[in-house]
């Protein structure tokens, strides 16, 4: 018979929603790329700002809640990084900006801490 901690299912809990989150992340650079290599009026680029706002979105909600688990100043600099990257897409939406590479670099390190 199979016996598991609380504290178990809990760390099996949260290396799954690691695993997604990174997904999620690896997700979002792939499209980011092919953004890159077509170009900010592509359809590729209104792909993967699309898909970079829902995920920000999401994470940035998650992050503000106080159920989560996060230290608190982890929290507010992770907030702010995705805050940056929602103006960051939107410029991108708007061509004020011409290549995806920031956000393409700084959602790799996020992607990167996940593991």
């Amino acid at each position: 018979m199979y016996r598991h901690s609380y504290a178990e299912i809990l760390d099996d809990a949260a290396s799954e929603g690691r695993a997604r989150e990174r997904m999620a992340f690896d997700h979002a650079i792939e499209l980011m790329q092919a953004a890159e290599a077509k170009g900010v009026d592509s359809r590729e680029a209104v792909e993967a700002i699309f898909f970079l706002n829902r995920l920000w979105s999401l994470l940035i909600e998650d992050l503000a809640s106080d159920e989560n688990g996060l230290p608190k100043e982890l929290r507010a600099s992770l907030i702010s990084i995705g805050l940056w990257v929602l103006r960051e897409a939107q410029r991108l939406r708007q061509e004020t900006v011409g290549s995806f590479a920031a956000l393409i670099e700084v959602n790799s390190a996020i992607r990167n801490g996940l593991a």
